[in-house]
């Protein structure tokens, strides 16, 4: 079986998808901790010809809390977001296909960070037929003080993997030979570059998984996040 872990980001770019697609299960961190300035609660659009940022406005809160404890902020502005996220693709060519997606996971009312994140995750996954089993780190039985490696390899364990699947960023953090150790292979997975029409803009790649639904067909993506990758 073929496992992957990662934290979950707010509508996060293809290469995400494309992980999850490629293994049998993903396992999405909530028992992990909250980082500032990173893409868990917020993401790049197209605007205007340039990239600009959309985010979850958070309630204050200590930074050393997990996912699981942080909660959107109570006067976070759901429709403020919607007409910002309208503005900018509302006349791109699959804005009618996407924009109910869209407008539901917003609209979501479950203020748990975590609980709102896996939701639209499932969401997005469902939209895209994406059927990989997705199971939350808590639920699994390991000893959850463990940390980096020690932690990837228990989970591991835990569901009986025999491949762990990590992004390509990972390269230089995890060792195939520890792994081997285990009896487990290690593998990384790399994103293939994929351009497509924005209006008749300069392409800006790597933005959130909304642009891409928002400028190609549900076909057009699906074969990309099954096809445009390699495992090394």
């Amino acid at each position: 079986m073929k496992l992957a872990i990662m934290q979950p980001y707010f509508f996060p770019y293809i290469g995400y998808f494309q992980l999850i697609a490629a293994v049998d299960l993903f396992v999405v961190y909530d028992n992990i901790k909250y980082t500032k300035k990173g893409w868990i609660n917020r993401n790049r659009i197209l605007r205007g010809g340039k990239d600009a940022t959309f985010s979850l406005a958070l309630k204050k809160d200590s930074d050393y809390l997990d996912i699981r404890d942080r909660h959107l902020a109570v006067d976070f502005n759901r429709q403020k977001l919607l007409n910002q996220l309208r503005d900018a693709y509302m006349h791109a060519p699959y804005f009618k296909q996407t924009f109910p997606l869209v407008e539901g996971i917003v609209q979501y009312k479950n203020t748990n960070l975590f609980c709102f994140l896996h939701h639209s995750i499932s969401q997005i996954c469902e939209h895209l037929d994406i059927k990989t089993n997705i199971k939350i780190s808590s639920d699994i039985a390991i000893d959850h003080s463990l940390k980096n490696k020690e932690k990837v390899l228990a989970l591991c364990k835990a569901v009986n993997a025999r491949t762990y699947v990590n992004p390509i960023g990972g390269i230089d953090l995890y060792s195939k030979e520890t792994f081997e150790h285990e009896n487990i292979e290690l593998k990384f997975i790399q994103t293939k570059y994929f351009e497509y029409p924005q209006f008749d803009e300069e392409f800006l790649p790597w933005l959130s998984i909304i642009d891409v639904l928002m400028f190609n067909s549900l076909d057009k993506i699906q074969s990309h996040i099954l096809t445009n990758y390699e495992l090394i």
